[in-house]
């Protein structure tokens, strides 16, 4: 188990929020390894369909794996029914398959964001717990430092440019004071009715 705690790891800060018609996913780049920062363009924000998104804190290794497994559950449910994954639908996949593994788990800590009739969050931690957020959540190390500026910044129902600074200005926050939390930059992502957009480096760096 120490081994495996070891690997390739991102501290990391990672940052959900919720406006009225769309979500936006936020991360920064660093992945650990140990002391050592084994990189800095770490990718944390996880496009899985379309309409869908998912940010990712611990085991790399583990992140990735579970990438796959969901997609290709998501993928299936896609040909059965003829109809994309309902984002509710994709926690409960995302929690049965971390409770499935509690007693040898995969060392994350999840957010999933999504729209299909209206924009919607979930957090999950590596037992398979889920809670469906109504304004914002953030995990990882930096986490404290991030969710400090959201509870102190956030209004309900926020315009789209105001969400994207606030996710930006709690990450980098988050990239002053913790440690584990860096790299090269930022990550954000929107995701709206009409699907799942990252941004261009230019975009994020007008927003800082």
């Amino acid at each position: 188990m120490d081994n495996k705690i070891e690997n390739l790891k991102t501290g990391t800060t990672t940052v959900g929020l919720l406006g009225k018609d769309f979500v936006v996913l936020g991360a920064e780049r660093k992945a650990t390894m140990g002391y050592l920062v084994a990189s800095k363009k770490a990718k944390k924000i996880i496009p899985l369909a379309r309409h869908v998104g998912m940010t990712i804190a611990g085991s790399v290794g583990d992140a990735q794996a579970l990438e796959r497994y969901i997609k290709a559950e998501m993928r299936l449910y896609e040909i059965e029914e003829g109809r994309r994954m309902p984002i509710k639908a994709v926690a409960t996949l995302v929690a049965n398959i971390l409770y499935s593994r509690s007693f040898f788990p995969y060392y994350v800590q999840l957010l999933v964001g999504g729209y299909d009739t209206k924009p919607r969050l979930f957090s999950f931690d590596p037992s398979g717990s889920v809670v469906e957020e109504d304004e914002y959540f953030s995990t990882g190390s930096g986490s404290v430092m991030a969710l400090g500026v959201l509870e102190d910044k956030y209004v309900k129902d926020m315009d789209l440019d105001t969400a994207e600074k606030l996710v930006v200005r709690a990450i980098k926050s988050a990239v002053e004071r913790d440690i584990a939390s860096g790299g090269s930059g930022i990550d954000v992502a929107i995701i709206t009715k009409d699907g799942f957009k990252m941004l261009a480096e230019e975009e994020i760096k007008k927003l800082m």
